[in-house]
């Protein structure tokens, strides 16, 4: 049945059968007749365009009658194009079906991709995409084009896109049509562009086995998706697959994998990727080498970053634009060198490019980071006279500037100066107030903040949630931060490293290390990947706890992952076991750690032990280490000393004091035997 689309209190089916009835040509169609313009088709009537909208739509099937589908079809067009008629089901149904039994069904597709675009544009996409199927019953077959049509203009609209997947699902179970190279296409692009990244990669597969592949456009769109994830080795299958199959990527989808390596902050892999595309004939262009150049300038090699400029200054294929220039004048604000950035806008200017809004707000930004607001100032006030508005991300430069310099009722003028304009605040305006609160400890007018933001249609991401997460974990609020928490997954928002640290150390400090524990386990499980800092405070609540052998475990587990533990870490669970007098078990411990590593933690654990005054098991483990040839620091010989003499131990301090001079004496006696 088809959907029911009410007009001034009728439905459509009726009015659709009595057209298809009326509309229904002699045994013999007469051939297709030229597009005429439909008011030359009766001279001296009325334009039929210009009817009521009733009588204008009922004019097609009598046109086509008298003057051929082609008089209609150009009808149909200008009736399209009236507003009062655009979203007019009807409008789309009579022509479809006036269209059909003349045996035109291409202009009767063409009528229902019209319909499409225009119901989805009114955010009625699903009636348009029922019809389409509808009209099966009518005489009019599916087609992979007008279904494609669906897909590419649902996929436009992203409210719009688990229609475009049902309707990709049901081509070949209901549609009677089977996707082709396009339809994956389009609906790999919307899974791209949606970060339904386990979709992509399913249609992906599929695409491959059936031999299909993409086309260097898709493939750009795929490689940066690659690249957000991480997933570098998936873009070197991709080329090769795409290769394999003909379609080679090409210069724009190298640059893409270049400057998603760079974005992470891994320049060299970006630079052996350069070579292997210079190796395949591809020649890097500009933009090639601003990725390059922005990837230096991340990771601070500003040098290099300056020599790879000055190359694409002298050179005589392609010079630096303004992207260029903005990337190498934000890695000298980056260091702070804001003579040099200023002296490189100097230079631009001369070379004829004019600097834009992004220029100015990243310089303006390097001054609000040292602190010199009055200089912003000049800079937005020099903007404005050269005819560049400052946006709201010149603004969150300057805002979040006074919030780092704890001055956030300053922040909040400059904030009003922006309304003032008619700018609204972005996510990352909200994010630096509500950041700043967290600090200052002022939770409520963050919650406040948040609040607002969601309200105003601009959604927290997962780094304003763990903001707020953070700032209760700082007041022992664990109850609030596991909401905020869970929350987070409930919308869909991916917890990172920094979210899952925050809590698990929130639960350690409230003496909750099951909590804690388990939600190390759902990190895990989850593919976010610990770090030592992770281990770090999950070691030390269990430490608290007094849970040794579960804390020894963690520390065994984090160095066979090749982490290196801090050293907090580090001393926390070895101190732990010599207050149990299982100083055996804290020596064993620190035995995989390097030497550097070994005595550092060895002069903090004894300074710790001593002033514990655990002097029997501090002298356990200098006589460990003293053993192993280790030299003990001054201040940590002092310290223990010192605590013996504090508490009488005489003895103990003679005996190590001997030790200590022995060592002393023979590494003198191999110094000479060396000199001599």
């Amino acid at each position: 049945m088809l959907p029911r689309h009410r007009r001034h209190g009728r439905s459509l089916l009726p009015m659709l059968r009595t057209l298809s009835t009326a509309a229904t040509p002699a045994a013999s169609c007469p051939p297709p007749h030229p597009i005429p313009s439909p008011d030359a088709v009766c001279p001296g009537d009325t334009d039929p365009a210009s009817l009521p909208a009733d009588d204008a739509i009922a004019a097609l099937p009598s046109l086509a009658d008298s003057a051929g589908s082609a008089a209609a079809l150009s009808l149909f067009r200008r009736l399209a194009a009236r507003p009062d008629l655009r979203h007019l089901m009807r409008l789309y149904a009579t022509a479809a079906t006036t269209f059909v039994p003349r045996g035109n069904l291409p202009m009767a597709h063409e009528a229902m991709r019209t319909m499409v675009t225009a119901f989805a544009e009114a955010g009625r996409l699903k009636e348009a995409a029922d019809m389409v199927l509808e009209m099966r019953s009518h005489g009019l077959p599916l087609r992979v084009e007008t279904a494609n049509w669906v897909l590419r203009v649902g996929l436009q609209h992203p409210a719009c896109f688990p229609l475009a997947r049902e309707v990709f699902d049901g081509m070949t179970r209901s549609g009677g049509v089977r996707p082709d190279e396009r339809s994956f296409r389009a609906l790999v692009l919307g899974c791209c562009r949606e970060e339904r990244f386990k979709e992509a990669d399913a249609l992906l597969a599929t695409m491959w086995q059936q031999g299909f592949c993409l086309d260097n456009a898709t493939c750009t769109v795929v490689v940066r998706a690659f690249c957000q994830q991480g997933r570098f080795k998936d873009v070197s299958e991709l080329f090769r697959r795409m290769s394999e199959m003909g379609t080679p990527p090409n210069m724009v989808n190298y640059t893409a994998w270049i400057d998603g390596l760079c974005k992470k902050g891994y320049v060299k892999q970006a630079f052996h990727v350069l070579e292997e595309m210079v190796g395949k004939g591809l020649k890097p262009n500009v933009y090639t080498h601003t990725s390059l150049i922005h990837g230096l300038c991340k990771i601070g090699w500003m040098e290099r970053a300056f020599r790879l400029f000055l190359k694409l200054v002298k050179s005589s294929s392609y010079k630096p634009n303004v992207h260029t220039y903005t990337v190498m004048i934000g890695g000298y604000c980056k260091e702070g060198k804001l003579a040099r950035a200023e002296m490189l806008l100097g230079r631009m200017v001369e070379q004829g490019l004019a600097p834009n809004t992004n220029t100015y707000t990243t310089l303006i930004d390097g001054h609000c980071k040292g602190g010199s607001f009055g200089h912003a100032f000049e800079l937005m006030n020099k903007m404005k006279l050269e005819g560049f508005l400052p946006n709201i991300y010149t603004y969150n430069a300057i805002i979040d500037g006074f919030c780092r310099k704890g001055q956030i009722q300053e922040a909040y003028k400059v904030l009003r100066t922006a309304t003032s304009q008619g700018l609204h605040l972005d996510k990352v305006t909200y994010t630096i107030l509500i950041t700043a609160h967290c600090k200052q400890g002022h939770i409520m007018y963050a919650l406040e903040l948040f609040n607002k933001m969601e309200e105003n249609g601009c959604h927290p991401d997962i780094g304003t949630y763990t903001t707020i997460i953070a700032a209760y974990c700082q007041q022992r609020q664990m109850e609030q931060s596991q909401k905020l928490f869970d929350k987070c997954l409930a919308i869909g928002l991916v917890p990172t490293k920094e979210t899952y640290t925050l809590m698990i150390a929130g639960y350690c400090k409230v003496g909750k290390s099951t909590s804690a524990l388990r939600m190390f386990e759902r990190m895990v499980q989850h593919g976010c990947l610990p770090d030592s800092i992770t281990y770090g405070a999950l070691i030390s609540g269990l430490c608290k706890e007094s849970r040794l052998e579960e804390a020894r475990a963690l520390y065994e587990s984090m160095l066979d992952k090749h982490l290196v533990p801090c050293d907090v870490t580090r001393v926390t669970l070895a101190f732990e076991y010599s207050m149990k007098e299982k100083i055996s078990i804290a020596v064993s411990m620190l035995d995989r750690l390097d030497k550097r590593q070994q005595a550092h933690t060895a002069d903090a654990l004894v300074r710790k032990l001593s002033a514990a005054d655990n002097l029997d098991a501090a002298s356990l483990f200098l006589k460990s280490f003293l053993d192993k040839h280790y030299t003990v620091d001054h201040v940590t010989y002092t310290s223990f000393i010192n605590s013996c003499y504090n508490s009488n131990r005489y003895a103990l301090a003679s005996e190590i004091s001997e030790k200590i001079s022995k060592r002393i004496s023979n590494f003198q006696k191999k110094d000479a035997t060396a000199i001599a």
